[in-house]
C-alpha cells in the first residue's frame, strides 16, 4: 500500500480531472450524435458510442500503466519509438487500407482499425525533446535546426504520401516549441507571412502583391539602419516571398488534392454552393447557430438527430455540442481546453528536466492546433482538413494517442523532483 501511495501522490490531479471531463463530454456527445429510438441504450456496443466506451476503457488502462512505468522509460527509448512509427508509416503505404481517400489505416478487424499517423505526433514530440535536451545542443546552431527539421520532415513526407493532409498540418505546431527553445521570432513572422501570401495570391493579382512587397521592402530600407547585414536580409526576404507568390499556382494545381482545393475555395468564398462543396460547413453552422444561447437540450438536436451534418461524430462533433448545449455549452468546452493548455504550460515551466519541459510545450502545441483547427472548420473559419477534437471526437486511435501523450507528461511531472 505504501508503494501505491508513492506512485500516485505527486500526480497533477487538476490535469487528470480536465482530461476526464473532456472524455466524458466526448462520450455523451457521440451518444447524442448517433442516438436513435432503435438503439437508445448508451452501453450498446454495436453502436459507435458503445465502441467508444470500450476505447475509453482501453485508454484509461493505458494511462494507468504509464503512471506505473519509470519516468525515464520514454526519454531513454525516444528514438526507438520514433523509428518504430516511421516503419509503421512506411508499412501502411503498402498494406494499409484506403478509407475516405486516405491510405493511412491498418485494419485488424471490422471494429479495430489503427492509424499510425496519430502516434507519429507523439513520437516526433519525444524525439525533438530528446534531441534538444542533449548536452551541448543549441538552437542557434544551423546543424541543430537542420536536425530538428529532419525529425519533423521525415514522418511529414510519409503521412503526406498517405493523403492525410490534416495530420501533416499538425506538425507545423512544433514551430512554437522551437521558438520557446530559442528559435528566432523572425522565423514565426516569415511563416505567418507565407500563409497570408499563399491565400492572398489565390484571391489577388500576383503583380499587385509583388508591388506591395516591393513597397514594404523599400519602407523597411528607409526606416532601419542601412548596413550590409540589414540590406541582405531585406533582399533575401523579398526574394523568398516573391518566389512563394509565383509558386502558388504550381502548389495549388499540382500538389493539393481536388477535395483540398475545393475546401480552400469554400473557405475563401470562391465557391459558395451550399448543396455541394459548402454543404458540410453550411450544415455545421446551421446546427451550431440553431442551438442559440442555452441549446435545444440533450438528445433534442434536430440537425444532429436527422444526420444533416456529415461526420458529426468525428470531425464535426463540436456542432453537436453547439446545437444541444448552445453558446453556454460550447463556451464551457472551450474554457476546459484553455484551462488544459494553461495547466500544461505552467507544469512545463516548473520542470527540472529540459526533456520534460520541451515535451510539455510540444504537447500543448499539438492540442492547441487540433482545437483551433477543428472548432474553426465547424464554424467556417478554417478549411476542412479532417483532424479530431482531442478526447471528444469518436475514434480509438486518436483517443489512445492523445491519452498516451498526456499521461507521459503527467508521469514526467510526477517525477520532476527525481529527474535531472
Amino acid at each position: 500500500m505504501r508503494q501505491q501511495r508513492n506512485i500516485f501522490k505527486d500526480i497533477d490531479w487538476v490535469l487528470v480531472t480536465l482530461y476526464l471531463l473532456l472524455v466524458f463530454i466526448g462520450w455523451i456527445s457521440i451518444y447524442a450524435a448517433g442516438y436513435n429510438e432503435n438503439h437508445s441504450k448508451i452501453f450498446d456496443i454495436s453502436q459507435d458510442y458503445g465502441k467508444q466506451l470500450i476505447w475509453i476503457g482501453v485508454a484509461f488502462f493505458i494511462g494507468f500503466c504509464i503512471i506505473l512505468i519509470d519516468a525515464k522509460f520514454f526519454s531513454t527509448l525516444s528514438y526507438f519509438f520514433y523509428g518504430v512509427v516511421i516503419l509503421l508509416l512506411i508499412a501502411v503505404l503498402f498494406i494499409g487500407k484506403d478509407i475516405n481517400g486516405s491510405k493511412s489505416w491498418f485494419v485488424i478487424s471490422e471494429n479495430i482499425k489503427f492509424q499510425p499517423s496519430e502516434l507519429a505526433k507523439f513520437t516526433v514530440n519525444l524525439a525533438i525533446a530528446k534531441y534538444l535536451s542533449t548536452m551541448n545542443i543549441r538552437m542557434e546552431d544551423f546543424r541543430t535546426r537542420l536536425t530538428v527539421v529532419g525529425i519533423i520532415i521525415l514522418p511529414t513526407i510519409l503521412i503526406l504520401a498517405q493523403h492525410e493532409t490534416g495530420s501533416v498540418l499538425v506538425f507545423i505546431s512544433f514551430i512554437f516549441v522551437l521558438y520557446r527553445e530559442g528559435l528566432s521570432g523572425n522565423i514565426l513572422i516569415i511563416g505567418f507571412l507565407f500563409i497570408v501570401l499563399f491565400l492572398l495570391t489565390l484571391l489577388i493579382n500576383k503583380i499587385a502583391i509583388i508591388i506591395a512587397l516591393a513597397i514594404l521592402s523599400i519602407s523597411f530600407f528607409l526606416l532601419i539602419k542601412r548596413n550590409k547585414k540589414n540590406i541582405i536580409a531585406i533582399i533575401s526576404v523579398f526574394a523568398l516571398l516573391s518566389g512563394l507568390v509565383f509558386s502558388v499556382d504550381y502548389i495549388y494545381n499540382n500538389v493539393l488534392q481536388p477535395h483540398q482545393k475545393t475546401r480552400i475555395d469554400v473557405l475563401l468564398g470562391k465557391v459558395s454552393d451550399p448543396k455541394k462543396e459548402g454543404y458540410n460547413v453550411n450544415q455545421s453552422m446551421i446546427a451550431i447557430g440553431s442551438g442559440g444561447f442555452a441549446g435545444k437540450g440533450f438528445l433534442n438536436g434536430t440537425q444532429t438527430k436527422y444526420k444533416f451534418v456529415p461526420e458529426q461524430q468525428t470531425d464535426f462533433i463540436f456542432c453537436t455540442i453547439g446545437e444541444e448545449w448552445g453558446f453556454l455549452g460550447s463556451l464551457f468546452v472551450i474554457v476546459l481546453y484553455v484551462l488544459l493548455l494553461i495547466r500544461i504550460l505552467s507544469i512545463a515551466e516548473r520542470q527540472r528536466s529540459s526533456f520534460s519541459r520541451i515535451y510539455g510545450y510540444g504537447l500543448a502545441s499539438i492540442f492547441f492546433f487540433h482545437v483551433i483547427i477543428n472548432i474553426g472548420m465547424t464554424i467556417g473559419l478554417a478549411p476542412i482538413v479532417g483532424i479530431p477534437l482531442p478526447f471528444i471526437s469518436y475514434g480509438g486511435s486518436s483517443l489512445i494517442a492523445f491519452t498516451i501523450m498526456l499521461f507521459v507528461f503527467i508521469k514526467q511531472d510526477a517525477n520532476r523532483l527525481m529527474i535531472l
